[in-house]
């Protein structure tokens, strides 16, 4: 006979406190449907959750806090779950999806965002007004989510974090209240929640200021990994001088079954023409693969940005690892583009500075980001015996970077295994972790990187 745990007691007198309070369904291991709902994006991810409220409406989040609150137990938000870590074990999880609303003011210039609303949804309610949100490369992931992060993405050497273009979050804190956080109502939870991560309070909508964008242009050239040196040379030279209105990510990409290529993606700010001016030093190096910058940098509908590097939109299993480099001169960056990365898919420089590394002074928790460039290296996970050759690889990383990586990272870009203290600076840190201890001294509420984890 199984004895149940006191976390499954502690679950098990949820639901039936919860019973017919939720708009939304709760779902205990064992219920149909529960093991879809506790499978984050990222399937190599896994979540051993006590149970999941799929939320809704606000007023499931307020129900669901307080219950768990009374009852000792831990709620842990998500949307989608491109960012989770698995460090849910026994909590309540908040799968706030149906939270999709978006409501777009052309006029003010702002769209209030629902916690489970997409990245891709927002851009495609606001392009048509001539607007764009600050997203990522993927039009999936959870806006709410990646802004709390930080959220850095193709506008933010020109306009900054998205975090930082928050009008106002709607809250539920972690005594079950519904509250409206801004830079004057609780400017110190504002701060946090604006970079700091999703351990203060669950966000179930947030009011963000849009940009105009008179024209847009991108694309993508590839070369056959052989010319990984040039084009990485070509890579820095152009870097060094571009205005923030471009940005250029450069990935080695080696594929199952398909030939290793180097790939440049291009997101710029302005039309077409332009676009090609300042990447033609890119159409020196030869073999390119497919069209050339003529016809592969070319005007891109707004709602379209994420095709400039068509991130997959199914789920799928797969590690990451993120390290900021002080800057991209030298041999370590050289051999890790010229050298094959098996076994991972691929491995990203993204161009940062700009608006990155003079951000406002009102600026959240995440602040300046000073380093001028980013790596992104991540393999697929979907066998063991791959997953645990890709976990090695990655952890072999910082030390290919000695001398140029500095071991910090975005919040945004956080993986399984590490912790918020790699985001911040030990002020920052500390600031963060008071709050929580004062608003927070049950640990109600979770984030997917804790702060006094």
């Amino acid at each position: 006979m199984t004895s149940l745990t006191s976390t499954d007691t502690q679950a098990r007198t949820l639901a039936a406190t919860l019973a017919g309070a939720l708009t939304g369904r709760l779902l205990l291991p064992g219920d149909d449907g529960f093991d879809a709902a506790s499978t984050p994006w990222n399937l190599a991810v896994r979540q051993p959750v006590a149970a999941v409220v799929e939320v809704a409406e606000a007023d499931d989040v307020v129900a669901t806090v307080r219950h768990a609150r009374s009852a000792g137990l831990t709620v842990a938000a998500q949307s989608t779950g491109h960012g989770a870590s698995g460090d849910v074990a026994g909590t309540v999880l908040l799968r706030t999806g149906r939270l999709d609303d978006v409501q777009v003011d052309h006029l003010r210039r702002t769209a209030r965002v629902g916690a489970g609303a997409p990245w891709g949804a927002v851009q495609a309610a606001a392009a048509p007004h001539g607007l764009t949100t600050l997203l990522g490369s993927a039009p999936g992931v959870g806006a709410v989510g990646y802004t709390l992060g930080g959220g850095l993405g193709w506008f933010s050497r020109a306009h900054g974090l998205a975090a930082d273009h928050v009008r106002s979050f709607d809250v539920v804190d972690a005594g079950g209240e519904r509250r409206t956080v801004s830079a004057t109502a609780d400017p110190d939870l504002f701060w946090a929640l604006r970079g700091g991560g999703g351990d203060l309070a669950v966000v179930t909508s947030m009011e963000i200021d849009l940009e105009p964008v008179p024209a847009f242009s991108g694309g993508r050239v590839a070369w056959p990994a052989a010319r990984a040196g040039e084009v990485l040379d070509v890579y820095r030279r152009v870097t060094a001088t571009a205005p923030p209105a471009l940005s250029l990510w450069l990935s080695r990409v080696e594929a199952p079954g398909a030939p290793a290529v180097v790939v440049l993606h291009a997101a710029y700010l302005g039309e077409a023409g332009a676009a090609r001016d300042l990447l033609a030093p890119f159409a020196a190096v030869p073999d390119v693969l497919g069209p050339g910058l003529d016809v592969a940098i070319g005007p891109v509908a707004l709602a379209d940005v994420g095709d400039v590097t068509a991130d997959p939109a199914d789920p799928a299993a797969g590690k990451g690892r993120t390290e900021l480099l002080r800057g991209i001169d030298g041999e370590a960056v050289e051999r890790l583009f010229t050298s094959s990365v098996a076994p991972l898919l691929m491995l990203q420089l993204r161009h940062l500075g700009g608006a990155l590394a003079e951000p406002g002074d009102d600026a959240g928790a995440l602040g300046a980001i000073a380093e001028p460039y980013l790596l992104y290296a991540f393999g697929l996970a979907f066998e063991p015996g791959l997953a645990t050759a890709v976990g090695r690889r990655l952890e072999a990383l910082p030390a290919e970077l000695a001398g140029v990586g500095t071991l910090r990272k975005p919040a945004t870009f956080l993986a399984p295994g590490e912790s918020a203290a790699a985001a911040y600076d030990g002020e920052t840190l500390a600031r963060l972790r008071d709050l929580k201890r004062a608003r927070d001294p049950r640990g109600t509420i979770r984030g997917a990187y804790p702060l006094l984890g």
